[in-house]
């Protein structure tokens, strides 16, 4: 055999192993698999290592090289010596070192909220990377236009330039992850739920402000009916929907759901809904206070040793990712003009933002501080009705 002969059989070997490595790390960094020697040689050696630094070098790396992987397979000469060169290296190092980030980053020490985010993100730029890898060549030769220039959704596939780009979109959303650090992902997460929070309270004061159909003229009402059932019918054809009952069952299901507090209001709807949005401010307040007054003070690097506030953290995190969809709940029963379930629901949401605040009186360390003040007056508002 020639020696080209040679390194192709080389390149193809060693691929071949890569994509093994990769299938067997990404069970490891989803903790369903036992740690691989590799890594478990990186996470003794490591020492005091932070896994989010490691995550977060292991990501540029494999960025790198998946670069350098992408420009070998399409243009000539095609070079199997400089591609397995290449490979070789991502699996001597990154590959191994993000199954050690994942090893590291223990719930122990850095919550399970940043674990399990951590695990997601390193198992994406994993999936991705196979995919990389399963595009090289092993025929010797560079990759024809359509299997490198094909688009997601193609029907044979994306090509090599696309799945290089989503492969970097990946490490960059890991190395931005981590270098957001400890304290910074936590906030992180809290500026989202307290955004998704605002959301919801957006939605019903507009919801709060529409007029009522017993406020409409009869002429407005039998127009805007018209309009809606037009809309629905063109909806249904372009669809090709051609059984009736669910045609109608779309139609009722729309005009079910243009439901407006009542001028009379008998239920006392919109003073639940004041009474509502009052105490939804309050709990957005209660997660930016957190963010600033608690989350903010946290290391960039959670320390080594034993300690409660890990534990403490995902406590609060339960909750904290909790109210959202709980309030969320809560529009749908004011959708529905449901007294008895929009009160049940509201004593839900708001018995875990107090909670909430319960679990955060007391600073890391110590037992009093401005922001158990706060805390305080928050639990006496939140319980008025």
């Amino acid at each position: 055999m020639s020696s080209s002969g040679d390194a192709l059989e080389t390149l193809n070997t060693v691929v071949t192993n890569a994509i093994s490595l990769v299938d067997q790390v990404e069970p490891v960094v989803s903790g369903a698999a036992a740690p691989l020697a590799q890594a478990e040689q990186l996470t003794a050696t490591a020492g005091p290592l932070d896994a989010l630094s490691l995550a977060h070098d292991s990501a540029t790396l494999v960025r790198a090289h998946a670069t350098k992987i992408s420009l070998l397979i399409i243009n000539d000469p095609f070079t199997p010596t400089a591609i397995a060169k290449v490979v070789r290296e991502l699996v001597a190092g990154p590959v191994p070192g993000l199954a050690a980030a994942a090893q590291l980053c223990t719930p122990e020490r850095y919550t399970r909220v940043i674990q399990q985010d951590l695990a997601w993100r390193t198992s994406r730029v994993l999936k991705e990377l196979k995919e990389l890898l399963l595009r090289i060549p092993r025929d010797g030769k560079i990759l024809v236009d359509d299997k490198r220039n094909a688009s997601a959704g193609a029907a044979g596939g994306k090509g090599s330039i696309a799945t290089t780009g989503v492969l970097w979109a990946a490490c960059d959303d890991l190395a931005a992850f981590a270098k957001r650090g400890f304290a910074g992902n936590l906030v992180y997460k809290a500026d989202q739920l307290r955004d998704t929070l605002k959301d919801v309270m957006e939605e019903l004061k507009e919801w709060g402000e529409e007029t009522g159909e017993d406020e409409l003229d009869d002429d407005d009402q039998d127009g805007d009916e018209d309009e809606d059932v037009a809309q629905v019918t063109a909806g249904v054809q372009s669809a090709s929907i051609s059984n009736t009952h669910d045609a109608q069952a779309m139609l009722d299901e729309l005009m079910n759901s243009q439901q407006y507090i009542p001028r009379d209001d008998p239920d006392k709807i919109r003073e639940r809904l004041e009474s509502c949005l009052k105490r939804l401010r309050l709990t957005t307040l209660l997660y930016q206070a957190t963010a600033k007054r608690r989350l903010k003070s946290l290391p960039h690097v959670p320390p080594a040793s034993d300690t409660n506030v890990p534990a403490r953290l995902d406590e609060v995190f339960s909750i904290l990712k909790r109210i959202p969809d709980r309030f969320g709940n809560v529009a749908m029963a004011f959708y529905e003009l449901d007294p008895s379930e929009i009160d049940k629901l509201m004593d839900q949401c708001f018995f875990d933002a107090f909670a909430a605040s319960e679990l955060l009186v007391k600073p890391w360390d110590g037992q009093k501080d401005e922001f158990t003040d706060w805390a305080l007056r928050f639990q006496v508002e939140i319980k008025k009705g």
